[in-house]
């Protein structure tokens, strides 16, 4: 839900109440009024007073005060308003935003934090309706524009609700309106309803009557009168229409010829021939361009389909044979096509804002309009502002566009209409675009112009009559006849200046619009004067059930208010009434999804005072379940409104309703519960970066436990420490490396800290000398030891290296079985072992120097050590008399890598084959090292050990504490290894195949869970299911965090060692400690452990992992046992015989292939459409695909893996395979002209594209989704008809997609738009985006896309017939231009982003962005979204070579001081 956010606005000065705004605000304290002042009197101002006093009082702490206005333009200008003037916290809601009513926790929230909420009526109504929030919780109610409280309006539906509460916990109501009365016949009748209505009294000002009238004065009231309108003219003959009349009939445009020629005869009486003309060329070329883009895009979609490029093709150039599956042009048509560019000159300028392209003389125009430039001319001066007030849309477009064109006008006025947002109601394609309306942005846009004197003069329907700021107008002019009061008071209060003028038109002999307009003038004193002379308070408020004002006895009669239900939800306080039934069955429809060939489903009503009620078939319930009957009323509204009461009350009990009376969760992944009811805790608040206690082993106390390291069969040393360890094995450069339990390790008490500290110190320098190269830091949490024949630990070799940790200058009996063997140190170079090779006895540092050696720079080996080795603060020690010996330095492995068994390979490649180089040392310079060769290969492998002893250990715990099934050791380990270790292996890939896991096991529960949802309830529920917020609620719930592995495999620094903050005794009960990753990898986890069940034990382990982990399974429960198929069979039609054939597939219950083939335009009331089944099957599919991917390509990472699922699975793939394979084009059954002849054309297409060209270029072809739809459909059904054997049904979907599965890999050429991304991202350029635009104005849709490169167009306007087809040729276009580098769109010539010249760093991708940041989302359509986008692909690309991680990493050599 988007929530807009007021910004807290510094006024620069206080603005004071006037004597009579503190009048009504003081009267307004005491009860609930209605404040009846004329516009521009400052109604909105005593609101705010109101506001700031309310919100000081005891009882409105902890409520919000709701501020309601009747129209969306409203909304902001209301709520600018109210922060501009006060503190408070405002926020706005109206239907342009992009709210979500399913979005429980984000209204409680945007209530909670704020104190005024600004939004349009329907939408508070429909909070209330589903228990968002309360009358009781609000402290004042405001409703602008009050006298709309009637009849069905939704302000009325508030007051119904207000009603319902008990007196006490009522909110304060204060009502603003400038005409409370709308039936001036019955005028204390209009208050006594309005004042019912609102439980509020009206009042006016008593004590400052004079101030009022000083600030709000009276325009003159001028009546302007006109000839009637001209049968004929001196304009163009034939006339537009008389060309068009006789082509009317062409059905590709659906052309309303009966509406149209009634609007038309309107716009000519009232404005002229040539407006009328003008309106119908504008009408007829919308439809016209609607159908020629259809058409285009259609042929678009054959020739990319034949030549695979080229998107731009003459129909004249092509062959015949593709010309023949073009939908053939009618001559009507053709016709229509060539009137309009005749007339073109006359009404069309061809600028991308339509305007009039030549002068209009008032001898095209009638009197009123001549009438109307006299008034005009008569009142101009150079700053004024006038607004003309019409009746219809088409009138106000035409008159605003001819006025500027009037030479007696041009110069004078600028001038813009302004009129409703209109809605489309019809079933066709395209609507007249005169009468669509105006979007909430071009309304505002339009008044601020008018505001800042850009335009002077607007032509406007009733949307400007309250409401709005505008400037005070010079003239206000009624073009059409006054209706009613409310509209004389609205629109004369435009006109509020001392000079002002308020003009009536009308026409000489129409004397009924004279004597209404004077009946409404004399009248107004004396319905003023009966509220400004009511005394308080009103009379005795009348029960809202009682009969209402006059002229409502359609709506509300007494005899259906009295029988009326209400009926609450218990477990929610959610309400259903007669007046919210209507819009919820409605709501429930329009989330049924559906095509681009099908129209929206609505609910059907029949009958005139007892309604009968036909839901749409596509809703999967039973057939009497689609009917309803409804009770005789006594009005035909109110008949349907309780037929619908009673569908939505039984479709609550069906639980197609919740408890909320919402028909769907959450569509954005920010519901508060999953598919079970579960709620899904909000842990926004978590770090991006957790601090978390993860399970870890490795710790002292007083009990210590010996394990034997075993290194190729041979007992090479012991590991110490405070856990009893599980056994472990795992092969590492070549050798098999086991870990076994022996015993309890006893120490002699007298001796215990003496010896527990030299085996510290022996760590100490094995450490140093083995793995870091550098000393490590101390406690220590294990010990690795030497150990005698009989596994006892040898204290003689740990007590000499803890006395001589640097060794022994002692060289007696060396001998040349020490050769190899033999570890010393030189005194110069602490910290770097070496092993002797040779003692040579011929040899001393006065020795003269080799030629050709690295010595042999210096005279003598003396010579060259001292340089070599003399320091800043220490001098080389060099015995002159020593012999020198061979030696070479031992390789250190700071790495912890291993691998798992299931990425092994050829054990032998990942030997060491380096020969090390050779060096001289003086041997007397050099001391003996008292670490055996077993001890040493120990170390160097304990890094290795200590990894997987660590994985293994938090492996088994995470198996007990969350009751996990006996999933593979290692793939548990893998599952739990995130990408930050930068090991061989690490969750993604499971991550990836778990996600589609996920998703099939949360579908085939929902579906069963509620088997009268549709597809659309079903998407929203899987959605808040599989979500990654979800994800993360059910990690933390079980605390998932304790078993990941994150830590990095280099080990320069020793990690297993004992915090130095840490209480030891803490540190032996808890077996934890402490590490940072990202909060995202919780989700990933939870989906890899997903994956890793699933390879384990197939979908019936996986079903208890999910199930242990908390997620919507529907229990561990195998799904052939749960939802077991019935006993009883029903063949299949002969129909889809062939297809059982090539399925290789006998259906059990041959209805299920009958709804797998029946697309919603030919679904009845006797049976369903596939869409339930294809919402399953899209899951079976997915997972099927993924898991052949992972088994076929176990080298394959994430990226590479979903990227060619993603071309398996695509719909022109799914639908090549469904036309190929399957022919199910022709068992398809469909009741719709449009959807079959697309089938027809893109049939053959699909027949003759090969299926590597489909997956490589796929992205170029869009068939029907029907085609698609269908495949997945039957796949669902055989998984539904198999009792949800995934194994069969897998069988069967890589038999039917093998030729597409062969031909995948994970070096797939990238679709074009990732194919751009990568390249630029590569190229260092941040500066690309891609535009959206419109082919035609008339279309109001953004249907092409350009590519711009530093703001200059590089490819586009490229349409397409979608905007993904668009978007891909696009960059395919801007790629070949811009690696051109003979082209002047060359990147080089346009780049001069600064990371041009920078390499790019290799990245390692985490997980998939988090879904709880609250970021704005990324987008490419702006340059900084492209280029993270483009990073984050180019990451994807990189990957870190395995057989870098492992094996051999020589630390720097770090030099020590030592003793000499």
């Amino acid at each position: 839900m988007t929530v807009a956010q007021i910004p807290q606005v510094i006024v620069s000065e206080s603005i004071l109440p006037r004597r009579y705004q503190e009048e009504i605000f003081r009267r307004a304290q005491n009860s609930n009024v209605i404040a009846a002042l004329d516009t521009g009197s400052g109604k909105t101002f005593i609101s705010i007073l109101l506001i700031k006093w309310i919100v000081l009082q005891e009882k409105a702490k902890r409520k919000v005060i709701v501020f309601l206005v009747p129209k969306v333009a409203l909304v902001k200008q209301q709520a600018d308003s109210i922060a501009a003037h006060t503190p408070l916290r405002v926020k706005m809601f109206h239907g342009s935003l992009d709210l979500d009513l399913t979005d429980r926790a984000n209204w409680k929230k945007s209530f909670e934090q704020s104190d005024v909420v600004v939004m349009t009526a329907q939408i508070f109504l429909n909070i209330l309706t589903h228990s968002h929030w309360s009358v009781e919780k609000v402290s004042l109610l405001i409703f602008d524009e009050c006298h709309h409280t009637r009849k069905n309006h939704a302000y009325n539906g508030i007051m119904h609700e207000y009603f319902q509460t008990i007196p006490s916990d009522r909110p304060k109501v204060f009502g603003m309106t400038a005409s409370p009365i709308w039936n001036p016949k019955d005028a204390e009748g209009s208050l006594a309803t309005l004042e019912k209505n609102l439980d509020a009294t009206v009042i006016a000002v008593r004590e400052h009557v004079e101030e009022l009238q000083e600030n709000s004065p009276r325009p003159v009231e001028v009546i302007k009168e006109f000839s009637p309108p001209s049968d004929t003219y001196d304009y163009l003959y034939p006339t537009l229409w008389d060309c068009l009349s006789l082509f009317t009939n062409a059905v590709e445009i659906n052309i309303p010829v009966d509406k149209l020629h009634m609007k038309y005869q309107m716009t000519r009486n009232s404005l002229g021939a040539f407006s009328a003309d003008l309106f119908l060329y504008t009408d007829i070329k919308t439809r016209l361009i609607h159908f020629i883009d259809e058409l285009e895009s259609s042929q678009n979609e054959t020739f990319l389909g034949l030549d695979g490029f080229d998107h731009h093709i003459d129909v004249d150039e092509s062959s015949e044979s593709a010309q023949s599956q073009f939908p053939a042009i009618s001559p009507d048509l053709e016709q229509i096509d060539a009137i309009l560019s005749e007339f073109r000159p006359f009404f069309d300028s061809g600028t991308e804002v339509p305007a009039v392209p030549i002068p209009v003389p008032l001898a095209w125009c009638t009197p009123k309009v001549n009438a109307l430039v006299e008034v005009l001319l008569e009142h101009y001066s150079p700053t004024f502002h006038a607004i003309v007030f019409v009746e219809q849309r088409q009138v106000a477009a035409c008159l605003a566009k001819i006025l500027p064109c009037i030479p007696e006008l041009r110069g004078y006025v600028r001038c813009a209409e302004l009129v409703g947002h209109g809605a489309n109601h019809g079933h066709g394609p395209v609507v007249n675009s005169n009468a669509r309306g105006m979007g909430l942005a071009r309304q505002q846009d339009t008044v601020e112009l008018f505001r800042q004197g850009k335009l002077n003069l607007l032509v406007a329907t009733s949307v400007a009559e309250e409401g709005l700021h505008f400037p005070a107008c010079d003239i206000v002019v009624r073009f059409d006849p006054i209706q009613h009061m409310v509209g004389y008071v609205q629109s004369r209060g435009r006109a509020r200046t001392k000079t002002s003028t308020f003009v009536i038109m009308a026409q000489k002999d129409h004397s009924a619009h004279l004597v209404r307009y004077n009946a409404f003038l004399k009248s107004e004193p004396e319905l003023k004067r009966v509220y400004q002379t009511r005394e308080e308070p009103a009379a005795t408020r009348l029960d809202p059930g009682e009969d209402s004002e006059e002229g409502e006895v359609e709506e509300d009669d007494p005899a259906d208010v009295a029988v009326r239900e209400r009926y609450i939800v218990p477990s929610t306080g959610a309400v259903l009434t007669y007046d919210s039934a209507v819009n919820l069955l409605n709501h429930l429809c329009s989330l049924i999804p559906h095509d681009a060939y099908t129209p929206p489903q609505l609910p059907k009503y029949s009958g005139d005072y007892a309604v009968m009620l036909e839901l749409p078939s596509s809703l999967p319930l039973p057939i009497d379940r689609l009917f309803f009957s409804g009770p005789e009323r006594r009005s035909k509204r109110e008949a349907k409104r309780a037929v619908a009461f009673l569908a939505v009350k039984e479709l609550h009990r069906l639980d197609v309703f919740d408890d909320y009376l919402l028909p769907a969760t959450s569509s954005k992944g920010r519901g508060t519960e999953d598919a079970d009811g579960r709620g899904i805790l909000d842990f926004s608040d978590v770090p991006d970066l957790m601090d978390v206690l993860v399970r870890d082993p490795w710790t002292l106390g007083a009990k210590l436990y010996l394990h034997i390291v075993t290194i190729d069969d041979q007992d090479v040393g012991g590991l110490v420490t405070g856990t009893c360890l599980p056994p472990v094995e795992f092969k590492s450069d070549g050798s098999t490396i086991q870990l076994r339990y022996d015993r309890v390790l006893l120490f002699d008490e007298d001796e215990e800290w003496d010896q527990r500290r030299m085996l510290s110190e022996f760590m100490r320098m094995g450490l140093w000398f083995c793995v870091t190269g550098r000393p490590a830091e101390l406690p220590f949490s294990s010990f690795l030891v030497p150990l005698l024949p009989n596994k006892h630990i040898d204290f003689e070799v740990v007590e000499r290296v803890a006395s001589e940790p640097y060794g022994s200058y002692d060289w007696s009996g060396a001998s040349e079985k020490d050769y190899n063997h033999l570890m010393v140190m030189n005194s110069n170079q602490y910290g770097r072992a070496l092993v002797l090779r040779n003692i040579r006895y011929d040899l001393t540092p006065l020795s003269t120097t080799p030629p050709g050696s690295k010595e042999s720079e210096y005279p003598t080996y003396r010579d060259y050590f001292v340089q070599r080795w003399t320091r800043k603060k220490r001098e080389a020690f060099v015995p002159e008399n020593s012999f020198l010996i061979e030696a070479t330095y031992l390789p250190r492995c700071p790495s912890s890598v291993y691998r798992v068994r299931e990425h092994l390979i050829d054990l032998d490649l990942c030997k060491r084959q380096i020969a090390r180089a050779g060096l001289l040392v003086p041997k007397d310079a050099c001391r003996r090292v008292h670490f055996s060769e077993d001890v040493y290969r120990a170390f160097l492998l304990l890094p290795k050990l200590c990894r997987r002893v660590t994985d293994v250990y938090r492996a088994r715990q995470e198996r007990i504490e969350l009751g996990l099934p006996m999933i593979a050791e290692d793939l548990l380990i893998e599952a739990s290894t995130l990408p930050t270790t930068s090991l061989t292996f690490n969750n993604q890939r499971l991550e990836t195949l778990g996600d589609s896991v996920l998703k099939l096991g949360s579908t085939v529960h929902i579906m069963n869970k509620y088997p009268h949802r549709h597809e659309g309830q079903l998407s929203h529920l899987r959605q808040n299911s599989v979500s990654n917020r979800t994800l993360l609620s059910r990690a933390k719930e079980i605390e998932l965090e304790r078993f990941l592995n994150s830590e990095s495999h280099n080990l320069h620094f020793w990690r297993y060692t004992v915090p130095e903050d840490t209480d030891s005794t803490l540190c032996r009960i808890r077996r934890s400690t402490r590490r940072e990753f990202p909060r995202r990898s919780l989700q990933d986890c939870m989906e890899a452990t997903l994956g890793a069940a699933f390879v384990t034990g197939g979908i019936d382990m996986a079903l208890q992992a999910g199930t242990a982990l908390g997620l919507s399974f529907g229990g561990p429960i195998p799904w052939s046992l749960k939802y077991s198929r019935r006993p009883e069979s029903s063949p299949a039609p002969h129909l889809f015989a062939d297809l059982q054939e090539s399925l290789c597939y006998e259906f059990h219950r041959g209805d299920l292939l009958v709804e797998a083939a029946t697309h919603p335009s030919f679904a009845t009331s006797a049976s369903s459409s596939y869409q339930r089944l294809e919402f399953l099957g899209d899951a079976v599919i997915d997972l099927v695909v993924l898991n052949y991917l992972y088994r076929r390509f176990p080298q394959a990472n994430s990226g590479q893996l979903s990227a060619a699922r993603s071309r398996a699975v695509c719909g022109p793939t799914l639908a090549s395979i469904s036309v190929r394979r399957l022919c199910l084009h022709k068992i398809l059954l469909v009741n719709n002209v449009e959807l079959s002849s697309a089938i027809n054309r893109h049939v053959p297409i699909l027949e003759s594209t090969s299926v590597e060209d489909i997956i490589n270029k796929g992205w170029k072809y869009d068939p029907p989704k029907a085609l698609s739809d269908v495949l997945e459909s039957v796949v669902g059904a055989i998984f539904v008809d198999s009792a949800y054997n995934f194994e069969k049904v897998a069988s069967v979907v890589e038999l039917i997609m093998s030729d597409v599965l062969e031909l995948l890999s994970p070096n797939l050429p990238k679709d074009p738009v990732s194919e751009l991304m990568v390249w630029a991202a590569s190229s260092g350029c941040r500066r690309i985006s891609f535009r959206k635009t419109q082919s035609h104005a008339e279309l109001r849709r953004n249907d092409s896309v350009s590519v711009v490169v530093h703001d200059v167009v590089v490819a586009g306007p490229i349409t397409a017939s979608n905007l993904s087809l668009s978007k891909g040729l696009a960059a395919e276009r801007a790629r070949i231009l811009l690696d051109d580098h003979s082209s002047d769109q060359c990147l080089t010539s346009l780049c001069d982003c600064s990371m041009a010249m920078k390499p790019q760093v290799p990245q390692v991708s985490l997980a998939i962005p988090d879904e709880n940041d609250i970021s704005k989302p990324v987008s490419d359509e702006n340059e900084e979204g492209f280029a993270t986008i483009a990073q984050r692909k180019l990451d994807e690309t990189r990957t870190v070579n395995p057989e870098e991680c492992e094996g051999e990493v020589d630390a720097e050599i770090v030099v020590h001081e030592g003793p000499e």
